[in-house]
């Protein structure tokens, strides 16, 4: 496949990752208002994404060179940091700050992908991602609809910058792991380490963990809790973890993360579907700002006429994955 076809399956997949990884506030949603608590919600959401994925994932690793111990760390902090700590951080910020503040400040975590390919690539960020990382981040604001005045705690801040390492982790862990473990094997490993340490952190009574196994409100419907917890864990966790390693390694970190934040957007959308949360026309102006943000990251990603000939040299002595990752 050409450069500009594998970005294009990148751009695809990625968009796929923010859709699926979208659905999950409102799953979630039907489950809280059933009175589960937040981590019990978590903890059900990876354990059986990581059951799901466990055969297609050991079948992988049989056919890669890769093994799970030569991975160990960076799955480990894939696991901890990538998918447990930022859920958790985010879940608890959610508890002191408004959910927009929340995401905001957990959608921070693209400026420091930014940050992190600067200091350890020296790519240093070229005045149109710049500039399109202050567009997106005013569409976030509108479509989160930051404008009400509400009350910040320090507390929740802190929170949710937690979230934003977190979340950085993600996209930059997911992209560094290209010669390691096939992306399905990543993704297993990474979700079952999360849910062991979650459970061992809500069993010694760290995190509340509360569930009922009754009926829940969705769609306009009233239907089985299985329901919405199959959609957290086939969509917003098994599909959703998976095509985002596949998107980063194809995209690169940086460009991944801006397309991540799409999943505020397709968010808003399941919401108005599933939930009858219809998007106002600022969170409409805001959802055409980070399109137009992204946009610009993504030409920004454009080789410089200069730099053809090294990057094309380059691809040559790589594999097609690599030949459009940042140099």
């Amino acid at each position: 496949m050409s450069s500009s076809g594998n970005a294009a399956a990148g751009v695809g997949v990625a968009l796929l990752s923010a859709a699926t990884f979208g659905t999950s506030g409102s799953f979630a949603t039907a489950l809280l208002d059933a009175g589960w608590t937040p981590d019990a919600v978590v903890i059900a959401r990876i354990s059986l994404a990581a059951v799901l994925l466990a055969v297609p994932a050991a079948v992988a690793l049989r056919r890669s060179s890769a093994t799970l111990r030569a991975a160990k760390t960076p799955t480990l902090l894939y696991g901890l940091a990538a998918v447990g700590g930022a859920q958790v951080c985010f879940f608890n910020a959610v508890k002191y700050v408004p959910v927009g503040v929340a995401l905001l400040l957990e959608y921070l975590g693209i400026v420091l992908v930014v940050g992190w390919m600067w200091l350890r690539h020296r790519q240093r960020p070229r005045p149109l991602t710049v500039a399109g990382l202050a567009v997106v981040l005013v569409g976030l604001s509108f479509v989160l609809d930051l404008f009400g005045g509400a009350h910040v705690s320090v507390l929740g801040v802190l929170w949710g910058l937690g979230a934003a390492v977190g979340l950085a982790a993600y996209f930059v862990l997911s992209a560094n792991s290209a010669d390691t473990l096939p992306p399905i094997t990543m993704a297993c490993a990474g979700l079952a380490v999360a849910a062991v340490g979650l459970t061992a952190v809500g069993v010694v009574g760290i995190l509340p963990l509360h569930a009922s196994f009754g009926t829940v409100s969705l769609a306009h419907h009233q239907m089985s809790w299985l329901v919405p917890v199959a959609g957290l864990s086939v969509l917003a966790a098994a599909i959703a973890y998976v095509a985002g390693i596949h998107a980063a390694r194809r995209l690169g970190p940086k460009l991944a993360s801006f397309i991540g934040l799409t999943e505020v957007l397709f968010a808003v959308l399941f919401a108005w579907v599933l939930l009858g949360q219809l998007p106002s026309t600022v969170q409409g102006i805001g959802a055409g700002l980070i399109i137009t943000g992204i946009v610009l990251v993504r030409l920004d990603e454009s080789p410089q006429p200069s730099e053809q000939p090294a990057e094309l040299t380059e691809s040559h002595r790589t594999s097609p994955e690599l030949a459009v990752e940042p140099a």
